[in-house]
């Protein structure tokens, strides 16, 4: 189920747009190991997917995806592929070690991080920042750290594909 948190978001918060500076990733554990930093990937893509394990649209749309995706651009040095657990509801199912289980079951390679919590709100730190609605949710960052795409849930890939097609050679 996609849940909008409109009320829980600042207005004022430009960065989290098409086009704006992609704010770091607040991540209190790594499975499959840790990329570093967002300002130290420059030079690559990075596409981000903000997921809950419980979601269906997650599980049926944006991780089999990202999976295409990572297999259309395999050998390719220039782009990045992060999963961001964030998790807004059900957190006692949602565990570290419920999320580990089932990201071997899912053959997820790439890095997946687990959202902080912190700030006084339900919503984890790094969904905040992005302003993602909900999950599923893809964001693209160009080489030089700005967001150039941002979707919240189900949608039609081709727009995405050729944006990442672009940044990828440029």
């Amino acid at each position: 189920m996609i849940v909008l948190l409109l009320l829980v978001f600042s207005c004022s918060a430009k960065w989290c747009f098409a086009g704006s500076r992609a704010p770091e990733l607040f991540v209190s554990e790594w499975i499959n190991g840790d990329p570093g930093m967002l300002i130290d990937m420059r030079g690559k893509v990075v596409v981000l997917d903000f997921f809950q394990m419980i979601e269906p649209e997650c599980s049926e749309f944006s991780i089999p995806l990202i999976a295409k995706w990572e297999r259309k651009y395999k050998g390719s040095k220039n782009i990045k592929f992060i999963s961001i657990h964030t998790v807004y509801e059900e957190q006692g199912l949602q565990t570290p070690q419920a999320l580990k289980a089932f990201v071997k079951k899912k053959g997820i390679n790439h890095p997946v991080g687990i959202d902080m919590n912190g700030g006084g709100s339900f919503v984890p730190i790094t969904m905040r920042k992005y302003r993602a609605l909900g999950t599923p949710f893809i964001a693209v960052i160009d080489k030089k750290g700005s967001i150039r795409f941002r979707q919240l849930g189900v949608f039609e890939t081709d727009t995405a594909e050729k944006i990442i097609d672009m940044l990828v050679n440029e």
